[in-house]
């Protein structure tokens, strides 16, 4: 029996905002109801293009679904507003999907942590990399136990570019921004982590000099295992968006290489199987994993078992960050406690 579609309030039509319209006027189960931006002419073009009311009121935008007319909220606006969006929407007994972090403030994620937990009401969050079907084998196979119980676990993440300056003085810092996601993938694979120790250094950024940040990250995790994550991050790369997986156990290794832009590959009296770059944008690397987080997500707003990053998952990955962020500061190793 056909299931109706899904209908979607997106609240925020920049870049990330674009890429979710997308997904979900391109799945066969989901339909843009609503679309909420402050910069109306966003959200003009963005309902133009992919469907749906637009308004420049988020509030409109979760009022009408407390009236019935949208079945889930998902969230892509500025990290400050998300809190206070996603508590709006949970009132409204709305779903929500909310891109990362849930906050910059780990107080203002604690003090939202009961109303999601006593609502009942579904809250994900946009870990899309849980997605990736390279990255999502690797995990499965290691649950398996392919390669034994997991001793280490590497993560490389390196952007093509900087971000500008005025981006970086409001982010949060790497940590927070840029290396949450490799905290999220980390307990995805090893999710037993007690203390974190972490590196950082400016070694090429006049952003991250001038808002005292790092372009620079290295960061351990320590399991309870004994399991070792090592994240290695850097704000840019001349080969293109650099992301892999290592994980190695007792009885072998599984890797996760970067993605090709090419299989073609030239070989002259200068060079052999020189290739090109790999690609430059996380849009590209991830489109997949995009569409594979949205039909997950579906899935829990329905009732369905879900694999859907939940709002504990979000709250854990911020804990790390700011663990990578005192460590990284002052030279400490930080024991966490992600369970509490």
């Amino acid at each position: 029996m056909t299931q109706t579609p899904v209908r979607f309030g997106l609240i925020g039509t920049g870049r990330i905002g674009q890429v979710h319209a997308a997904s979900i006027a391109a799945a066969p189960d989901a339909t843009l109801a609503w679309v909420a931006d402050p910069f109306i002419d966003g959200a003009n073009a963005v309902a133009a293009k992919f469907g749906g009311t637009a308004t420049a009121s988020a509030e409109e935008l979760i009022s009408a679904g407390a009236k019935g007319e949208i079945d889930a909220v998902l969230i892509a606006s500025p990290t400050p507003t998300h809190v206070d969006l996603i508590e709006a929407s949970v009132r409204a007994g709305l779903p929500v999907l909310c891109e990362k972090p849930i906050d910059l403030a780990i107080a203002r994620v604690d003090a939202l942590r009961p109303l999601i937990a006593e609502s009942g009401i579904p809250v994900a969050l946009g870990f899309n990399r849980r997605f990736d079907p390279d990255f999502k084998s690797a995990r499965a196979r290691v649950a398996a136990g392919e390669i034994g119980d997991p001793e280490q676990l590497i993560i490389i993440s390196r952007d093509p570019a900087a971000p500008p300056a005025d981006y970086i003085k409001v982010s949060g810092g790497i940590f927070r921004d840029m290396t949450i996601h490799d905290f999220d993938m980390a307990r995805f694979f090893v999710d037993d982590i007690v203390e974190v120790h972490a590196t950082g250094t400016r070694a090429f950024d006049p952003g991250a000099r001038e808002h005292g940040d790092f372009d620079t990250a290295v960061t351990t995790l320590r399991a309870s295992s004994g399991a070792v994550v090592t994240i290695i991050n850097s704000r840019h790369s001349a080969i293109g968006y650099d992301q892999r997986i290592e994980a190695f156990g007792g009885r072998g290794m599984l890797q996760v290489a970067n993605a090709p832009t090419s299989l073609v590959s030239l070989s002259t009296a200068e060079a052999v199987e020189a290739k090109p770059a790999y690609g430059e944008f996380f849009l590209e690397r991830y489109a997949e994993a995009y569409s594979a987080e949205l039909g997950e997500f579906i899935k829990l707003v329905r009732g369905e078992a879900s694999t859907s990053p939940t709002f504990e998952d979000g709250r854990a990955a911020l804990i790390l960050a700011d663990a990578a962020q005192r460590s990284a500061t002052e030279g400490v190793a930080v024991a966490v406690d992600l369970g509490a």
